[in-house]
């Protein structure tokens, strides 16, 4: 066994230790205590082993990625490539919630008495979306008149006025707001998958391609809001790489623009999106030309939302007290700042880790500044600080206080950009095989709550 390799089992072994640690500490302080407010800490979830109608098709998808993903993605044509990850994608994502059953995993979903179709059925409180738009922040706080419920509460009303736009158009429910967020969060594969192509060349994309696929990722993308949430922030980097590698500027720019300035009216949490916007940037080479469009772009949903009366900046200050009278409130910094990462852990895999453990080598052997130089001409250097600047937005989100719990579907618009780094990987059967029994564990022992 090669040094490199036996090193990247090592990293895979420490943080399968850190699981275990934040599983065995959360358990007696949840017993103990009560403050860390889920049943199988570090996830949101309950053990309850079971199988369902999306068991035989999610065992079929992880041996067909595992047996010929690495073989496809390298012989597709990139276009054909970038619709079968697609494809596969969402099989995969679809497969894994089908365990828990249609209704448990996908119909009820997003109708439970925390989510966002609460206050769309039975009744309709976004039936007039202007008025809504004024009154939302008077309805933040737990205590309140008509409080919202607590994922209504805690994003800017774009998340929710997806799905009033959804019942209005006759997509009406649960169901289809799962097919929904399944339907677009699969495409964020494609997305990142592009963003590899522009920044750091065809070669890495095509080996991360199968990973992007089989991401354990998936057993919370499915169903959950926030896997739509991931797949809008995903194109908005996607359009911003392809706008400052010189492919269609102003109109790359423009969706790019007009994407991020949506991404912050779906979750405040995604402005941290803006560390690895940098980070294209600084990869980026013709920065300037796209800035007018982007800042254009940028500009526009926040004006909407404004004009039509909805206060972001109050709406967060108000949000801040909501989540300190909740969970939030209660649940300890202390253990949460390091048991989030075990989540992370999670809903990356082991080969995330053992990308990371390499993408992070390189540089450090190099020097600072010769990793600075190399950005400009090594594919390896620039996907490695791509990686790095989604790992700072990480980061910085847990360092907040504000991500306490539940992070295995709140990371996941950052999460997803770690995944790239399994392109460094060596015997990619091996690796994929690990995150595919990795997320068939979790999605058949826990019965997870997003």
């Amino acid at each position: 066994m090669n040094r490199d390799l036996l090193r990247d089992l090592f990293a895979a072994l420490a943080a399968a230790l850190l699981v275990t640690t934040a599983a065995v500490i959360g358990t007696v302080m949840e017993h103990r205590y009560g403050t860390l407010r889920v049943r199988w800490p570090p996830l949101y979830a309950y053990w309850e082993p079971h199988a369902g109608p999306g068991t035989p098709a999610a065992i079929i998808v992880a041996v067909a990625v595992v047996a010929y993903g690495p073989r496809v993605a390298a012989r597709l044509p990139w276009r054909a490539l970038l619709v079968t990850a697609w494809g596969t994608a969402l099989a995969w994502t679809f497969s894994l919630a089908l365990v828990d059953g249609w209704q448990r995993g996908v119909a009820r979903r997003l109708t439970t008495k925390y989510e966002y179709l609460q206050v769309i059925d039975p009744v309709n409180r976004f039936h007039d979306i202007p008025a809504a738009l004024r009154d939302f922040t008077h309805h933040i706080l737990m205590h309140a008149p008509d409080a919202w419920p607590a994922h209504v509460a805690g994003h800017p009303p774009a998340a929710t006025l997806t799905f009033a736009v959804l019942d209005r158009v006759g997509l009406a429910g649960g169901a289809w707001a799962g097919v929904w967020c399944v339907t677009v969060g699969a495409t964020a594969a494609v997305a990142v998958l592009v963003t590899v192509r522009a920044l750091c060349g065809e070669a890495l994309a095509r080996r991360a391609a199968p990973f992007m696929v089989l991401a354990p990722a998936a057993v919370w993308m499915g169903t959950s809001a926030d896997g739509y949430f991931a797949a809008v922030a995903a194109w908005a980097v996607g359009f911003l790489a392809v706008a400052v590698t010189g492919h269609r500027p102003r109109s790359a720019g423009l969706a790019s623009g007009l994407l991020f300035g949506l991404t912050a009216y779906l979750s405040y949490g995604l402005t941290l999106l803006a560390v690895i916007a940098g980070g294209v940037l600084l990869l980026g080479s013709r920065r300037l030309r796209p800035l007018p469009c982007l800042i254009a772009g940028f500009l526009v949903v926040p004006a909407a939302f404004t004009f039509a009366g909805f206060n972001w900046w109050e709406a967060y200050r108000l949000l801040v007290t909501r989540y300190h009278q909740g969970a939030g409130g209660i649940r300890p910094f202390g253990y949460w700042v390091w048991a989030n990462l075990a989540c992370t852990v999670l809903v990356i895999g082991p080969a995330t880790v053992a990308g990371l453990r390499r993408a992070g080598t390189a540089p450090v052997r190099k020097g600072f500044r010769r990793c600075l130089r190399s950005v400009a001409v090594t594919p390896d250097a620039r996907l490695a600080l791509l990686v790095a600047a989604a790992l700072l937005a990480l980061l910085t989100a847990d360092l907040s206080g504000m991500s306490k719990a539940e992070t295995e579907r709140i990371w996941l618009p950052f999460a997803l950009w770690l995944l790239p780094a399994c392109a460094f990987l060596t015997r990619p059967r091996a690796w994929l095989t690990a995150q595919a029994v990795l997320a068939l564990l979790v999605n058949h022992l826990l019965l997870t709550g997003w």
